[in-house]
């Protein structure tokens, strides 16, 4: 059971962390070898809007580095996006104290930044009605003209770069699609586009943890399935 002492919030998201128990998971029944899952913590993260105003992420990610190197991160995302520099901030933790051992969850939505932080993760689990969209990033400048320019062009290539690292080296999205993004084309992508694009590594559906190529088969399946059914019925209406 989650320990309500283990809870830290910020404005927008919460971090709660769990203590699990070291497992024992059989390998081979006949000459009894298992594999030790040793005990660890498991730190899940239900990701809001990336607006903090007041208390900002400190308790937050002060709780996620005293993560150790046996620990794994869970990240829950129902996000409209937000601040960009929010979604870095996530980055950097990830790479930092949570490499190779991130799964995240689209739990509903993740658009802009929630987007971003979805793939960032090893692990990308959907459902059947979850949704998400990419589009570029919105940014602006004060001061004295020249460091208005100045200030544009380095924000623009930064961030730039950071959507590239984590859409198009992927292959979530092509160059050419990245492009037009870039310019101001969005683009939305249901539960099945994201199988498809490998965005999704696995969906819940009917209470199981499929493949994302297992859910592809079976809508694929599901379509035969109900075309064939048609036929036979306009077939028999001829009739």
């Amino acid at each position: 059971m989650i320990d309500s002492k283990k809870e830290l919030s910020s404005e927008q998201h919460t971090l709660y962390i769990e203590a699990v128990p070291e497992k024992k998971r059989l390998i081979d029944k006949e000459r009894s070898i298992y594999e030790i899952i040793p005990k660890h913590k498991r730190y899940r993260v239900y990701i809001g809007r990336f607006f903090e105003l007041k208390k900002g992420l400190h308790s937050v990610f002060n709780g996620l580095r005293e993560a150790s190197n046996r620990d794994y991160l869970e990240l829950m995302i129902n996000s409209g996006g937000g601040l960009v520099n929010e979604g870095q901030q996530f980055y950097n933790i990830i790479q930092e104290k949570f490499y190779k051992r991130t799964i995240a969850y689209l739990d509903n939505m993740g658009y802009s930044m929630g987007a971003l932080l979805f793939c960032m993760a090893d692990k990308r689990v959907v459902y059947e009605y979850s949704d998400l969209m990419f589009h570029t990033y919105s940014h602006g400048s004060h001061g004295k003209g020249g460091e208005v320019k100045s200030h544009v062009e380095h924000t623009s290539k930064k961030l730039e770069k950071f959507f590239y690292n984590i859409i198009v080296k992927r292959g979530f999205l092509t160059k050419d699609e990245f492009r037009k993004m870039v310019i101001g084309q969005d683009y939305w992508m249901n539960t099945k586009e994201l199988c498809k694009r490998g965005i999704a590594t696995h969906v819940i559906l009917e209470g199981k943890e499929i493949t994302a190529k297992e859910y592809l088969k079976k809508i694929k399946k599901k379509k035969k399935k109900t075309q064939k059914k048609e036929e036979t019925t306009i077939e028999e209406s001829k009739n």
